[in-house]
This record gives structure tokens, C-alpha cells and sequence, in this order.
């Protein structure tokens, strides 16, 4: 067994995208980091199985919206 999530790269109206750098706070987490093998959207498949925190964030950022990826970029850091 794998555990994929697809999803489109942002919102329905395009304005904002749905990888974002830290979620809000109360924000509710369905599926933990351990249990996603790949996620996927229109953008490709980024592995997420034994990476760390900073390259789960760097595939992530590969896979979302070029219009949003400079943004996620600065919040690496």
C-alpha cells in the first residue's frame, strides 16, 4: 500500500495556493507527515516517504503553482 493525495495546486478562482509555508493555528491535520508517500498535483509527484522536514518542503515546493513558488521559496529561508 501507498498513500497518495492529489490535489489541484490552488484554489478554484487561482488566487491562492493550496502549499503553503506553515498552516494557521488551530488549523486541523487529517493525514500526518508519516503516513504520505507521494503527494501530487497538476505540477507533478513529489516523494515525501524518509525525507526530512526541509526536503519535504523543497519537493513541495516542485510541485506547486510556479506563481507561488518564489514566495515558498523565501520562507525556506
Amino acid at each position: 500500500g501507498v498513500s497518495i493525495i492529489a490535489l489541484s495546486s490552488t484554489t478554484a478562482d487561482g488566487k491562492r495556493s493550496k502549499i503553503v509555508a506553515s498552516l494557521a493555528i488551530g488549523a486541523v491535520v487529517t493525514t500526518p507527515r508519516f503516513c504520505t508517500d507521494y503527494i501530487v498535483t497538476e505540477y507533478g509527484a513529489a516523494r515525501m516517504k524518509g525525507k526530512d522536514l526541509r526536503d519535504r518542503a523543497e519537493a513541495l515546493i516542485e510541485i506547486a503553482h510556479p506563481d507561488f513558488r518564489p514566495e515558498l521559496e523565501q520562507s525556506l529561508g
